[in-house]
């Protein structure tokens, strides 16, 4: 089901803002039920209040003669208001021989509520206050069923608002701000440092880091420099870009990536479909089985009143409200335990689905690593690491990148040394000067272009590389005094994670935009043998269904570029520590940002699902003991609408039972 109605809107003409998107379909239907079942226990309560002391106690609260006016007043907005959808998707079934669960209670209340004014002829005993109940058990079992759904996601909302709104762009020789809408190709974008790059792009002057992890998924600002290519909605940091409009529109990456995310929405399968064909060939045969024992008891007693009493005990012993609570409330349950433990469950689906999955893919950025990089390794010689470590650090505290962050939090000094003639030096690394020395702290291409020799650095500078670290070389007046390898991090617990995994069978794989040679360090340190590298966002969710024809598949992501591949897999677990648009497509957010949480997740989805089997057989079961005693007339409607209630009960009460099982 699309829970969108998009807009047919040119995004030539209107540009990115004028898609729009309807209220999710899931927050309404829920508001809905949740209103209908309050109104519905509103005049049912005072309807069992007087069934239960007048007909099972003995205790009559008004004269008799006034109670089947006040059931079948009170009773009305229940079954023909409240009720109305469900009537009339019953009458539907039965003139289409379409049947549901929805043709049992429309055909048992309505019958029920019937005998009520027939009761006023004389030949008929009242029954018409069991119809309201029947209605408002199953209006309950209907709203906890849309609550365990799950509120739609509005992915494709949080992607059009990550562009920017408005761009500055070069009129001859005046900057003028227009809306985003209104970009035409080829016009040369001015965007200043922490503004959002309006559309994608040439560069044709300036130089600067534009910090695309939004799109890439990467730590790592990328550099740019004239004739570099750049993604609309990305960031700018620190330096003034001059760029050429060269797509627009729908033809944008931003734009590309939504048209992936709706294309991959609505593919799960449904958790009821069991239960769906179970019901399709039940409840024809149970309406058969009334029609018959009313036929027989009238047949063969005489008593219209006595056969059409146990006709509707046969109906409303059957009403299957414990079927349509056995799988909602396990999914509650679940849902319960899954976010004491950081496990939220946004798709009810992913429960179902997630105990078949055979293959686990996980992006590498945020997602077995910490996202940022962190100081690994420091090598020096003839200098002490921590002298090395401070004159990097006092530099580098005057820098906003991310490497020099690291390097700072590293250190962790309470004083800096004072620094003088500070410059940075584009793509490359910094300079400055601190006393009579003049530091440096960058790449083998500064250390070549200043001539500075790190000979006696080359053998562990590859090393360093090897292991997937970024080096940034030290200089104290052109002499290289020592190397410091920086790196993304893995996670405290992505080792024991896949190690779990791995142990329990799974297939490991995982798919990033880096480079080969980091991802296989990354792969080999946390224990996945499969690697699949330089990968485009575009390509991850391909790469998702090619790996789905070998059965089904969870991807494990964080960023922007993982949502068509989070929609795409037959799970999504999304990292709660990652970006919004991220979570919002995930069926599952680990909302500790842990992978623990997928071996976790998917212990929860296989207890989970053996209490919705368990809920499944037990409903069945109560119905093949109890609707042969309804036929052989022993059940009155009354008795019948308790022990229907208790079976509803029982299987409340054994979803609860989960929160025993440790996960």
């Amino acid at each position: 089901m699309k829970m969108y109605d998009m807009k047919k809107m040119s995004h030539e003409e209107h540009g990115m803002n004028g898609h729009h998107h309807d209220e999710p379909v899931e927050d309404t239907e829920i508001k809905s039920w949740k209103k209908r079942t309050l109104w519905s226990w509103l005049f049912a309560i005072p309807i069992a209040i007087l069934m239960l002391s007048e007909r099972i106690l003995g205790v009559s609260l008004v004269p008799e003669n006034y109670l089947v006016m006040i059931f079948l007043v009170l009773g009305f907005p229940v079954v023909f208001l409240l009720g109305w959808e469900t009537i009339r998707g019953g009458i539907r079934g039965l003139l289409t021989f379409y049947f549901n669960m929805d043709s049992l209670i429309s055909l048992g209340t309505i019958v029920a509520y019937l005998t009520g004014i027939f009761s006023y002829f004389g030949f008929m005993a009242d029954y018409s206050g069991v119809s309201a109940m029947i209605m408002a058990f199953y209006t309950t079992g209907k709203y906890v069923e849309s609550i365990a759904r799950g509120r739609a996601s509005q992915e494709i909302k949080k992607l059009l608002e990550l562009g920017a709104k408005n761009a500055r762009i070069l009129k001859g020789k005046e900057e003028i701000e227009i809306p985003i809408s209104e970009i035409k190709i080829g016009d040369v974008m001015i965007v200043k440092p922490g503004e959002k790059i309006p559309t994608d792009g040439i560069v044709l002057k300036g130089a600067s880091s534009v910090d695309e992890s939004m799109i890439t998924g990467e730590s790592m600002p990328a550099e740019k420099n004239p004739k570099d290519k750049v993604i609309g909605a990305t960031i700018n940091q620190d330096g003034i870009l001059y760029i050429k409009a060269a797509k627009i529109g729908k033809d944008t990456f931003l734009a590309h990536i939504i048209k992936l995310v709706e294309e991959a929405q609505g593919t799960k399968v449904p958790i009821q479909e069991m239960a769906d064909k179970i019901t399709s060939i039940f409840v024809p045969s149970i309406l058969a089985i009334a029609l018959i024992t009313f036929a027989v008891w009238w047949y063969l007693g005489g008593d219209l009143s006595r056969a059409l009493g146990i006709g509707v005990a046969v109906l409303v012993i059957a009403c299957p409200c414990a079927l349509g609570l056995a799988t909602p409330t396990a999914l509650m349950v679940g849902s319960g335990m899954g976010a004491k433990n950081g496990i939220l469950i946004r798709k009810g689906e992913a429960i179902q689905t997630m105990k078949d999955v055979k293959t686990v893919v996980f992006d590498k950025t945020g997602t077995i690593t910490k996202g940022k990089p962190e100081v690994r390794e420091i090598y020096t010689k003839g200098k002490n690491k921590n002298y090395v470590l401070e004159l990097a650090a006092s530099l580098e505290k005057l820098s906003e990148h991310p490497i020099a962050h690291a390097i700072v939090q590293h250190a962790k000094l309470k004083r800096y040394k004072q620094v003088s003639g500070f410059k940075i030096i584009r793509g490359m690394g910094i300079e400055g000067t601190i006393g009579r020395k003049k530091i440096m702290v960058g790449n083998a291409a500064l250390m070549k272009e200043k001539n500075i020799s790190f000979k006696e650095f080359e053998e562990k500078i590859e090393g360093f590389e090897n292991f997937g670290y970024t080096t940034m070389i030290v200089s104290e007046n052109k002499d290289a005094i020592g190397v410091i390898g920086v790196a993304d991090a893995v996670k405290d617990d992505s080792i024991q994670a896949v190690t779990m995994l791995n142990r329990d069978g799974y297939k490991t794989i995982m798919i990033t935009g880096d480079n080969e040679r980091t991802a296989r360090t990354i792969a080999k340190e946390v224990g996945i043998s499969e690697v699949i590298a330089n990968i485009l966002p575009e390509d991850k969710a391909k790469k998702v269904e090619e790996l789905q024809k070998n059965g089904f598949v969870a991807f494990v992501g964080d960023g922007i570029n993982d949502a068509p591949a989070l929609k795409q897999s037959n799970v999504g677990i999304a990292m709660g520590t990652g970006t919004d648009i991220a979570i919002e497509s995930g069926d599952i957010v680990l909302a500790k940002g842990s992978l623990a949480g997928v071996v976790q997740a998917i212990n929860l989805s296989k207890a989970t699902f053996g209490k919705i089997k368990q809920n499944l057989f037990w409903a069945f079961a109560y119905n093949t003991i109890a609707i042969p005693v309804a036929m052989a007339g022993f059940l009155h409607p009354v008795i019948a609408e308790i022990a229907m209630a208790l079976s509803s009960i029982t299987v409340v009460t054994n979803a609860n039972l989960l929160r025993m099982k440790r996960i």
